[in-house]
């Protein structure tokens, strides 16, 4: 069967930015009714490559052509007009309006002047109903969880007569059954026609729904394969450029921990949260927290490093208790906690990597101590150089670094003040598989040299390569703490989730 004339065609795509070429000479196509994954680290160029796309950015070289006619956008509403839509990981609708109402936000039907709502329920309900998601379309966004938000998102996306549409990272907050609905959306449309180009770091996911996949490294292009003639460790090293044992995993369990009691939570809970639960963190261990999505792993790590207050139980530290009412009472007891919100929770988006690298630190010296130029500088260059974080600029916007590069530096950040506990709540969710190795060995190094992290991860063999032990959540109940010997795997993590503990 010939192949269909590709929708999309960018050849010699070249853009750089002060110091960086962001894209360098790179090919790409998109054909219709086929799902198209971009892969590639964080920093290899996917994220300009769509915003190049959808006219975000101008390019330096190069030429983009739609339906074989060629085209610059001046931006993303240009492109949604001409049939290029994007759904970006982070909803960006208003979940204070109805269903209906962001899905026709700013094409509202109307009739002298005045908004037809019955229509504009009508038409809703209807685009609900053919990509089978069920909800109640007169209902505030707000009461619908992440998921069906990104669906209406996709909706709303798809209904603007879009001839192609773009997901970044879309299931980066879904579990199995909603990754499961949104393939299924995903196939009517193929399946309709529509092109998608799909970004992910979940590589099972890929194989799962890919046709296609287009590898860059470093701004340049790798290659285009097909998904069943590539196998994953191919895909692997390609995308990182070095042999596969470069980036084995951590395949032996670590031994078990018998330090000193660092922290011990007891029956410590808070209501609507979690429940009262007890967890014990030794010096140089690293406890693992698994659980689906809402089970209460974050709730829990909140508690400790009091970003919440409890409302029950009590914390020891090092034997003596304490009461960590805000998080600034944790640090001063050398509890750090990374949020899995790295963008709401960690970052400043205006100031640069040295800004955000020391601002934990500085914060802990009080603001009328501030740090000398010189002493920001040593700190900087060593933590950059320890965590690999490119580019190596210090000065350079967080907001322009990777997902997987801003992630190091919120560890950097933590790092400087050399915590005794690390909470880390999904440290490598939404970063690339060679960050993610990193993230992973500097873990096990941390631990090695007797800091005690809590880590917390939806990926289960994540959470086994690297715990000692690990504490099993469901429906915000702690209901086991596991010892990680060779009997425990991933099956059996999953049994006890789904059985809540009970034998």
């Amino acid at each position: 069967m010939a192949q269909p004339a590709p929708i999309v065609r960018m050849r010699g795509i070249g853009k750089q930015f002060p110091g960086v070429v962001a894209l360098d000479g790179v090919d790409f196509r998109l054909l219709p009714g086929e799902v198209h994954a971009l892969m590639g680290e964080n920093g290899a160029g996917k994220s300009t490559l769509i915003k190049v796309l959808t006219g975000v950015y101008g390019i330096d070289a190069g030429s983009i052509e739609l339906e074989g006619r060629p085209v610059a956008f001046s931006g993303p509403l240009e492109a949604q007009r001409a049939g290029i839509s994007t759904v970006y990981q982070e909803v960006n609708l208003c979940t204070n309006l109805s269903v209906a109402e962001n899905v026709f936000i700013g094409r509202e039907p109307r009739r002298l002047g005045r908004i037809r709502w019955r229509e504009m329920r009508r038409r809703a309900a209807a685009l609900m109903a053919r990509l089978e998601i069920d909800v109640d379309v007169t209902a505030p966004l707000s009461s619908y969880s992440l998921a069906v938000q990104q669906m209406v998102a996709i909706a709303r996306a798809v209904d603007v007569d879009a001839k192609v549409l773009i997901l970044d990272e879309p299931t980066s907050s879904l579990d199995a059954g909603e990754v499961a609905q949104l393939f299924r959306i995903m196939r009517r449309l193929k399946g309709e026609g529509i092109a998608i180009l799909f970004v992910s770091h979940f590589l099972d996911q890929v194989y799962e729904i890919a046709d296609r996949m287009t590898v860059l490294r470093n701004g340049r292009l790798v290659g285009e394969y097909r998904t069943a003639e590539l196998p994953q460790v191919e895909l692997v090293a390609k995308m990182i450029g070095r042999e596969l044992a470069d980036l084995e995993r951590l395949e032996e369990r670590p031994p078990a921990r018998e330090g000193a009691p660092l922290l011990e939570a007891r029956e410590l809970g808070r209501a609507g949260a979690i429940e009262p639960f007890t967890l014990t963190i030794r010096r140089g261990e690293v406890v693992g927290l698994a659980g689906l999505l809402g089970s209460g792993r974050t709730e829990a790590a909140r508690l400790l490093f009091g970003a919440d207050r409890a409302g029950t139980g009590t914390l020891t530290v090092d034997g003596r208790q304490v009461a960590l009412r805000t998080p600034r009472a944790a640090v001063r007891h050398k509890i750090a906690f990374c949020s899995e919100n790295r963008r709401a929770e960690g970052l400043i988006p205006g100031l640069t990597v040295r800004e955000n690298l020391i601002l934990a630190l500085q914060a802990a010296r009080g603001w009328t101590r501030p740090l000398s130029r010189r002493r920001q500088e040593e700190l900087v260059g060593r933590y950059v150089a320890a965590l690999n974080i490119r580019p190596a600029d210090p000065d350079q916007l967080i907001e322009n670094l990777s997902g997987g590069n801003q992630q190091k530096v919120m560890l950097a950040r933590w790092l400087i003040l050399q915590p005794r506990l690390l909470i880390l709540d999904e440290p490598t969710r939404g970063i690339d598989v060679g960050a993610k190795a990193e993230i992973q060995r500097l873990v096990a190094e941390l631990s090695d040299d007797g800091m005690a992290v809590l880590f917390i991860s939806a990926e289960l063999e994540e959470v086994l390569r690297l715990s000692h032990r690990v504490g099993v959540l469901r429906d915000r109940r702690l209901v086991a703490a596991l010892d990680n010997d060779d009997e425990l795997t991933t099956e059996a993590l999953m049994e006890t989730i789904a059985s809540g503990g009970r034998a």
